[in-house]
């Protein structure tokens, strides 16, 4: 027999998976929601005992500067070190994150740490202009006292803040877009710098692009993947390096992985690329070897022209 509050239990249960799959969606009710809902309350709270237990950790991407081959920063990346499951791959845990609000002390423990990383660079290596990236999520960068927290954090670290640059998302600007607007002004007065993820893979126009205060645009990797096999995508990747330099803006190519890729990407004056080619997400040590690794310098020969 169905008793009334498992029905409730099992409705409820189906009403929060099509939740979950965004706007318009629905969902039938079968049984293995309920263990799925099981395994998703489980790593709900081992996320909230690893956030106390500081099991998690962050990792860092070069950023490099294709002309010159420095590294010019890094993109913060999460890792989640589970005492008894190993590292969690972050596509595990962070929509869960987003979707129980454990993003918001998370979003906020990376800044922290992120931030903390940026000082101890700037003073081992006070002639680099590194910049680190941050990830911000959507539940963060709606949030009313964001600005507030930003700016405690930052005068708390005693850093440069030049030296921190937060990427945002299309989706994220888009709900509301002078309310986004205001919140980027408001980054960009302390000093940070604004990178726009993922670009080309979501529905900005031409004309909101332009309003935005950003510096740099990233190119999808989906389209750095292709372009050396579709004329489309590398259609696309020059567009995207064009219209950045045509707004004033960096341009960054992810998921670079070949040399030919590279010397493609030099050829279209690309500022920047993020990949495998350089390097995976590496821990604090071992990023800070590779800067170690490098002269404060370029070799001035291969240094690119001054772009006005």
């Amino acid at each position: 027999l169905h008793h009334p509050e498992n029905l409730l239990r099992d409705a409820q249960t189906a009403m929060y998976r099509a939740r979950s799959q965004g706007l318009g969606h629905c969902e039938i009710f079968a049984t293995g929601m309920l263990t799925a809902n099981l395994k998703q309350f489980n790593l709900e709270q081992a996320m909230r005992q690893g956030i106390e237990a500081e099991e998690f950790v962050l990792y860092y991407q070069p950023i490099v500067h294709l002309q010159t081959g420095m590294i010019m920063g890094f993109e913060a990346l999460i890792r989640w070190q589970h005492p008894q499951e190993g590292f969690i791959a972050p596509g595990m845990f962070i929509p869960l994150a987003e979707e129980t609000g454990l993003i918001i002390p998370l979003g906020d423990w990376i800044c922290q740490q992120a931030i903390a990383q940026v000082r101890q660079w700037q003073a081992q290596f006070p002639h680099r202009p590194l910049t680190v990236s941050i990830n911000l999520s959507g539940r963060q960068f709606a949030q009313a006292d964001f600005g507030e927290k930003l700016t405690q954090l930052i005068t708390n670290g005693g850093i440069d803040p030049q030296g921190l640059k937060f990427e945002i998302t299309e989706s994220m600007v888009m709900g509301n877009l002078e309310a986004a607007i205001d919140l980027m002004l408001r980054i960009k007065s302390l000093g940070c710098k604004i990178s726009l993820d993922d670009f080309g893979t979501g529905y900005s126009s031409l004309s909101q692009l332009r309003r935005l205060p950003l510096d740099t645009l990233k190119v999808d990797q989906s389209f750095v993947r292709a372009m050396g096999d579709s004329r489309e995508d590398l259609a696309i990747v020059e567009m995207v390096i064009n219209l950045s330099h045509t707004l004033a803006m960096e341009v960054i190519a992810e998921g670079v992985e070949t040399e030919a890729d590279a010397a493609l990407l030099r050829s279209l004056r690309c500022d920047f690329g993020q990949g495998y080619l350089w390097d995976r997400p590496l821990p604090a040590t071992a990023a800070t070897a590779r800067l170690r690794d490098q002269p404060d310098q370029p070799d001035q020969s291969v240094a690119p022209e001054h772009k006005e």
